[in-house]
């Protein structure tokens, strides 16, 4: 059975994404791509941006899927959040047109959009708090536990992209190993707090 168009056109998109960055995405590139009408991509999409975030949605809950599959497994939950911070770090420097839809400015809400960064959110502040609990990170507000983590991620990842960042370059460091150190730093911290 062939996919659905809307998964077509979100695919087409995608790979037009990756190509040549927002600007090479119209609709009209996308339906001939996903071999559908002309028309076809504004029955699913009122606009390109409407797309755009059809695109990102679906980027945020492949990562979201991909965080949560990382708890299955019997790792401690230091590890978890590496690994997690890890993935993160790694799709973003693998697809960094796909990143800065999804972290871009919007110019009006998508509620697909809005569900999936939720949902992503809520699964990396998981990943936190369980990391919490196991006294690897400090206990605290989860939230803007969360938040910290992800600047710094964020941080590591634009400068890394921006050529200001890298080993025996800018900073002697890369996105990971930035990662590596405030989660030592980190550790050290939670280890430090008296116990209740």
């Amino acid at each position: 059975m062939p996919p659905p168009t809307r998964k077509l056109l979100i695919t087409a998109a995608t790979d037009l994404l990756d190509a040549g960055g927002r600007e090479s995405v119209t609709l009209r590139e996308v339906g001939r791509r996903a071999g559908v009408s002309h028309n076809a991509p504004y029955k699913h999409f009122a606009n390109k941006e409407a797309l755009l975030a059809g695109v990102a949605a679906e980027e945020l809950t492949k990562l979201s899927e991909s965080l949560a599959a990382l708890r299955e497994g019997s790792r401690p939950e230091g590890e978890v959040l590496r690994a997690a911070l890890g993935e993160y770090i790694s799709w973003a420097l693998a697809y960094p047109a796909r990143y800065r839809l999804v972290f871009g400015v919007w110019s009006a809400p998508f509620e697909d959009l809005a569900v999936a960064a939720g949902s992503s959110y809520r699964t990396l502040m998981a990943i936190v708090e369980a990391a919490q609990r196991a006294e690897q990170l400090p206990p605290g507000d989860t939230q803007r536990m969360t938040a910290l983590l992800q600047a710094l991620i964020h941080g590591a990842i634009d400068l890394t992209m921006i050529g200001h960042l890298a080993i025996g370059g800018k900073g002697n460091a890369d996105a990971d190993g930035l990662v590596d150190d405030l989660l030592h730093h980190l550790r050290v911290s939670a280890a430090a707090v008296p116990a209740v």
